[in-house]
């Protein structure tokens, strides 16, 4: 009777031990004939809080190995991971500039060579190892993928061939480099720009391929041929000789408290180090290294910009009043660089002039004509069609050295004062003239008479009309206040201007300005505090008048600001509101000008609170209302701290039943979502601009910020860049403690944001589904893109309507 029960646990046994053994391969080893496929069923899955995930190959400590991909997943990397706090990132990558899809295959021979596959079969990459006698594949706990042989030496290691990444104990051999991974969002990279690499003088740090320039090096004097950079604890280190011991002189010192536990070079040229904070609970943060000033990279302004010692980046500025050589790139991002307005012709030299730059830096220099003067330097950029620019570095006398580059890449203005010489370096930048002086004048005294004939007619035009639109204003305004009826939508009350002006003390006590008008505090007959917006323009004033009234006139909703009545008197228009005590949401969420810290729960609360009043405006009303301006300076706060959605000045009404969709975007700029021209307008740009909302709250910053780093200005940017190097607790408010303490809960939150800012509108979530994952009923979808950027600036056109005053407070309460 008992040997049934032996058996089976006999069996019990071997089953565990099996199961154990056919995932030695997720562990750290592999053995030869091994084959793992990119799909859901063959590879376990581990997903992470940014969005990203990976399915695994190989695992042990902190690193896996495996097909790692973010957002959407519809290309995949075969890299290893190195996994802090929940957040990957990339250390090596075998195929990052052609990334695998669905189904694409890995395999380890039996030959003894790794070998990656399309799902098409064709080759992506390989070790090239075949009879080096490898006996199977290792992860080590050092994050290093090795092909070991029969001795457990390496036949193939992914050390031997670093990409943009040196891990903890990781060496850098002479000749070996790292170059970035390049996004496609990022403006300043480029394929194989940047390359940092190790040679027998040091480290030096490369811009450009034909041939490269080096901006920036440290120089290591005694290298052997067999010295290395290692990072070890507290430095990147060289070993000058590994024959001798204790002989690794710093190169680039690492801060006490910080533990690295990689660095990595950036898409934009500089060098970072990523590990924990000792001081901070073990806190992932990451640390600029090295000593280089911002203004010194190659591309710190763009192609062709001039940085201040501000850090302020401009474009070159010709001493001829009223020309302009060259214009910004992108208005809104000076550090895009600037384009030449006339591009440079070759067969045209004679009309070619030179832009003069005195007192500059120019990181990049080497001597193409040495112990030349200026004029010589000059001539030769004129003949050589290829040239740029000529910089000329002179000494004590009128000769010096030439470069004629053929790129010409941000330039460093520096600051003359009593104690500093001028620098002994000239930039003469090449610019084409667009034809010659007495064309010019030819064509400005033409321009002159035809001018002033077309100048005396029009102006003979322009007083008949103003005279007859005085006298027909004139009537029209002793009409327009007839216009209205007593009762407008369910507004009860309609004040008469005298009363408004006693409640207001004469319009004394003002609160605030918006776009369209400003807002003073009054108290009414019954003592109640209201907020008096007096609409003021000519273009805008009686469409925005029509749009709050028609909009907030018959809806209640206690996270929507009430209107208590209206007023019209001959041209003036103006809206009665409740008085909201705390006032806006700006005055409390921005650093440098909040009133008080919000706890994390009370941002919460104010979230959840503009998420059902936009929820009310798209569903729940007779008609849907699009507010089109969402953002912290309308919504106002109660003395309770709830959510009051104000300022319908741009919004619309649509039919639930209209077919055909608006197509005219309007709001403020860095709140309008990023519909193409002409496409059709839903709800979904209000659901856009409470994403942009959500992420200041989080971050306590403003979405476009010039007193951040210049590489910060854009909030959408740095938050695309810790999505993707995994520190999004490194941007939220660090003011209040508890937004530390909820890390989890606040990077959820920013998921949440992420789908709000999704670029197709189409995979934004209604506000209703928002509300409904806040109050946790559902979750965050995961197939999310994180590509939040877009091409298309959000300016004035007249395709696009816009609020003129985007930093003003509309209906707030008492400052």
């Amino acid at each position: 009777m008992r040997a049934p029960w032996i058996c089976s646990l006999f069996f019990g046994f071997f089953f565990i031990f099996s199961s154990i053994a056919a995932q030695a391969d997720y562990i750290g080893t592999a053995n030869l004939s091994t084959k793992w496929t990119n799909d859901e069923s063959s590879l376990p899955i581990i997903n992470f809080f940014d969005g990203s995930r990976i399915r695994v190959i190989l695992s042990v400590s902190k690193f896996m190995c495996g097909f790692f991909c973010k957002g959407a997943c519809k290309s995949y990397l075969f890299a290893i991971i190195i996994n802090q706090n929940d957040l990957p990132s990339v250390i090596w990558s075998a195929n990052r500039d052609n990334l695998v899809k669905e189904g694409a295959i890995l395999n380890l021979t039996a030959a003894g060579q790794l070998v990656l596959k399309e799902v098409d079969g064709s080759l992506v990459w390989a070790t090239n190892t075949a009879g080096k006698s490898t006996s199977g594949m290792n992860l080590t706990e050092e994050g290093n993928l090795m092909l070991f042989n029969g001795h457990s030496s390496p036949a193939w290691q992914s050390f031997d061939h670093p990409t943009d990444c040196l891990v903890l104990g990781q060496k850098l051999l002479q000749g070996q480099k790292l170059m970035p991974s390049v996004s496609p969002t990022n403006w300043a990279a480029q394929k194989d720009l940047y390359s940092m690499e190790f040679t027998k003088k040091g480290l030096f740090f490369y811009v450009g391929s034909d041939p490269p320039k080096d901006y920036y090096s440290i120089l290591v004097n005694g290298l052997t041929e067999d010295g290395y950079l290692e990072l070890r604890n507290l430095s990147l280190c060289s070993v000058i000789s590994p024959s001798k011991s204790n002989n690794c002189m710093d190169v680039i010192a690492i801060p006490p408290a910080f533990s690295p536990k990689y660095i990595k070079l950036m898409p934009a040229g500089y060098f970072k180090a990523f590990g924990m904070d000792t001081l901070r609970d073990g806190k992932m943060i990451d640390l600029p290294l090295g000593n280089l000033e911002y203004c010194s990279f190659p591309l710190a302004c763009g192609r062709n910009g001039i940085c201040s010692s501000e850090q302020q980046c401009s474009c070159p500025k010709s001493s001829s009043p009223g020309t302009d050589y060259f214009r910004a790139v992108n208005y809104r991002q000076p550090n895009m660089g600037c384009s030449q307005v006339t591009p440079i012709t070759c067969n045209a030299t004679k009309d070619q002039y030179f832009i003069e730059v005195r007192n500059v830096k120019y990181s990049i220099f080497t001597s193409d004509m040495k112990d030349v003067d200026i004029a010589t330097c000059k001539h030769e950029c004129l003949n050589r069609c290829s040239c740029k620019a000529a910089v000329f570095k002179y000494g004590s006398n009128s000769s010096g050295d030439c470069y004629l580059p053929s790129e010409l890449y941000t330039i460093t203005s520096l600051e003359l004062d009593d104690e500093a010489p001028p620098q002994n370096m000239l930039v003469f930048i090449k610019v084409q003239n667009v034809g010659s002086t007495h064309s010019s004048k030819k064509k400005n005294n033409v321009a002159t008479v035809v001018g002033s004939t077309i100048g005396s007619l029009l102006l003979l035009i322009v007083v008949v009309c103003l005279t007859k639109f005085v006298v027909k204003k004139r009537n029209m305004n002793s009409e327009s206040e007839e216009a209205y009826p007593d009762q407008v939508l369910g507004i009860s009350i309609r004040f008469t201007y005298d009363d408004l002006v006693t409640a207001t003390d004469n319009f004394s006590r003002k609160l605030g300005q918006g776009g369209f008008g400003s807002v003073f505090e009054g108290t009414l007959t019954d003592g109640s505090k209201v907020a008096v917006k007096y609409l003021q323009g000519t273009r805008h004033v009686e469409e925005s008048f029509l749009a709050e009234v028609e909009s907030v006139g018959s809806i209640h909703h206690v996270n929507l600001v009430q209107l208590r009545g209206f007023c019209v008197h001959r041209s003036e228009r103006l809206l009665v509101y409740e008085l909201v005590s705390k006032g806006s949401l700006d005055e409390w969420i921005y650093n440098e000008n909040r009133k008080l810290v919000l706890e994390w729960t009370c941002r919460k609360k104010i979230i959840l609170g503009i998420a059902k009043g936009l929820t009310y405006l798209h569903e729940e009303c007779r008609q849907q209302i699009i507010h089109f301006d969402i953002k912290p300076q309308n919504i106002l706060l109660d003395e309770d701290f709830n959510a009051k959605v104000s300022d319908f000045g741009l919004s619309t009404l649509v039919d639930k039943d209209q077919s055909q969709g608006l197509t005219r975007m309007r709001g403020t700029p860095g709140y309008m979502a990023p519909e193409p021209s002409g496409s059709t307008i839903t709800e979904k740009v209000d659901v856009y601009s409470f994403g942009i909302v959500l992420l200041e709250m989080l971050c306590a910053r403003k979405n476009f910020d010039k007193s951040q780093p210049e590489d910060d200005w854009h909030l959408l940017s740095v938050f695309q860049r810790c999505w993707e190097q995994g520190t999004l607790l490194d941007i939220v408010d660090k003011y209040i403690e508890d937004m530390q303490e909820h890390g989890a809960e606040v990077v959820d939150m920013m998921k949440l944001a992420s789908w709000c800012l999704q670029l197709d509108s189409t995979k934004r979530p209604s506000m209703s589904s928002v509300v409904r994952v806040l109050e946790g009923a559902i979750t965050v979808e995961s197939n999310l893109d994180y590509n939040f950027l877009h091409p298309r600036p959000q300016d004035t056109t007249p395709e696009y309507e816009q609020s003129s005053r985007p930093c003003d407070s509309v209906l707030s309460g008492p400052r």
